[in-house]
């Protein structure tokens, strides 16, 4: 049902307009003076807006610019009863849907009316199209510059848990699930459905970072501290002041950094390498990892006071096999995405694509089946996609017998298993099995150090 505010300093039209449009089963709001129909539109969500241009000691066009600044997606009739062309066209200019002349017809406002609800209808289709699939909204969208799709019921309560949490700015949050889960694109979503959401979101790769810098890294310097500190630099904590700080692959910080970092989420304050003052931080700690912290707690790889500090909000994404409902629209929204990229059309699909990707154990998870899409739209040659553009081995796919084997929560196996078909896919070039997994170099090496996997494979002696 429309909501509609009639703004006109006369009290007989507002009253005798606002009982039409209330038999005619809208919700009409009546206001006589400016400062009235202003806090309406602040305390109610108005659809439409019909308002007159000759008010006492205001000009309604001026309130029409400020009414389509502040609320874009409110329409507004504009009515007056010493109209003329160049008020009409200012209108039309300003962003009034219709103008009417007064007197008119009751007829003559329930046409324009009607007009102005198809043209909203056909707005919220136009946003229903460019959302489908997607669970947040366009304009989240494109703060988080990612997008989030999904309909099955594990995703949804993901994204309820991460809107909620966002609401309350201070509180860190511990973000866990396989690699190429989205880890990050939730953080993005914490971030800037916050309060938090016009400043910084710094995100920090903790494995990426040499040992020697890291504290130089995180609390900035001074001048002169160290050999090559030529200037004074701010580090992660002071960058992500009054914003968000995401530390990925978290588990892999070094301990001896580990104690420094508990101090400043505690104290909120930092020192620069080489200086005596401390400074005054303000962020939030959103942190992920792949690894069980519990885990790394019991083989003292990473502090238990700082796992609880980092962890007082969880939220665990299940890996993509689990939510096999969600293959489906995450396989056409990167369809059409990589084909719109690449400049191609959008193939068909035989049949039994989607379904032999549902059965799949996509142990790369969300990033794997992009992949997998983009390679399949590259090597294509013709107008349709089958089976055979997605070579999967038998081994990987899923039967009812081993849809769930003993170690599918294992997640150090699968990484390891990962890292592997990387580092062979690649022919064990780091950099470019690096990439395949969506991690740098250096964090490449830590995790083939962790999991004790060689540079290449050892060649047989004769």
């Amino acid at each position: 049902m429309l909501n509609v505010l009639i703004l006109d300093d006369e009290k007989r039209f507002t009253e005798e307009l606002a009982e039409f449009l209330e038999n005619s089963g809208f919700h009409a709001y009546e206001a006589n003076s400016v400062g009235l129909g202003l806090s309406i539109l602040k305390k109610t969500e108005i659809d439409l807006l019909i308002l007159d241009v000759r008010l006492p000691g205001s000009n309604g066009l001026d309130i029409l610019k400020d009414v389509k600044s502040l609320y874009p997606n409110i329409e507004v009739i504009v009515v007056s009863g010493h109209g003329d062309m160049d008020t009409v066209i200012q209108a039309m200019r300003l962003g009034a849907f219709d103008y009417l002349k007064k007197p008119f017809r009751h007829i003559d406002i329930r046409i324009s009316i009607e007009r102005t609800q198809k043209f909203l209808a056909l707005q919220r289709e136009v946003k229903q199209l460019e959302e489908k699939n997607s669970l947040i909204s366009k304009s989240l969208e494109e703060r988080i510059e990612r997008h989030f799709i999904g309909v099955s019921t594990p995703i949804k309560e993901i994204l309820d848990q991460a809107l909620t949490v966002a609401q309350y700015p201070d509180t860190n949050v511990l973000i866990t699930g396989e690699s190429g889960t989205g880890k990050e694109n939730i953080a993005r979503i914490i971030h800037y459905a916050s309060a938090r959401k016009d400043a910084i979101f710094c995100a920090v790769n903790s494995a990426s970072i040499t040992e020697s810098l890291l504290e130089s890294e995180f609390f900035g310097h001074k001048k002169g501290s160290f050999t090559g500190a030529v200037a004074d630099k701010k580090g992660f904590f002071e960058i992500s002041n009054h914003g968000t700080l995401f530390l990925d692959e978290i588990a892999d910080m070094q301990i001896n950094l580990q104690a420094k970092m508990l101090r400043a989420i505690e104290e909120k304050k930092i020192t620069r390498v080489g200086d005596t003052h401390s400074i005054d931080v303000d962020f939030r700690i959103i942190s992920a990892t792949n690894n069980p912290l519990d885990k790394l707690v019991e083989e003292q790889k990473f502090r238990l006071d700082l796992m609880h500090r980092l962890n007082t909000f969880h939220i665990h994404i299940p890996p993509l096999r689990e939510r096999p409902e969600d293959i489906e629209s995450l396989f056409l929204f990167f369809l059409e995405d990589i084909a719109k990229k690449l400049n191609k059309p959008i193939p068909q699909l035989n049949d039994d694509v989607i379904e032999l990707l549902q059965k799949y154990s996509f142990p790369g998870n969300v990033r794997e089946l992009r992949n997998m899409v983009e390679r399949a739209m590259i090597l294509n040659k013709g107008r349709k996609l089958s089976i055979e553009d997605f070579p999967i081995k038998e081994k990987t796919v899923a039967t009812p017998e081993t849809l769930l084997p003993v170690d599918t929560f294992n997640l150090e196996t699968h990484e390891a298993e990962l890292i592997r078909a990387a580092l062979k896919d690649a022919n064990y070039n780091r950099v470019a099995a690096a990439k395949l997994l969506g991690i740098d170099r250096m964090a490449l090496v830590r995790k083939m150090q962790k999991y004790m996997i060689e540079p290449e494979p050892q060649i047989a002696q004769k």
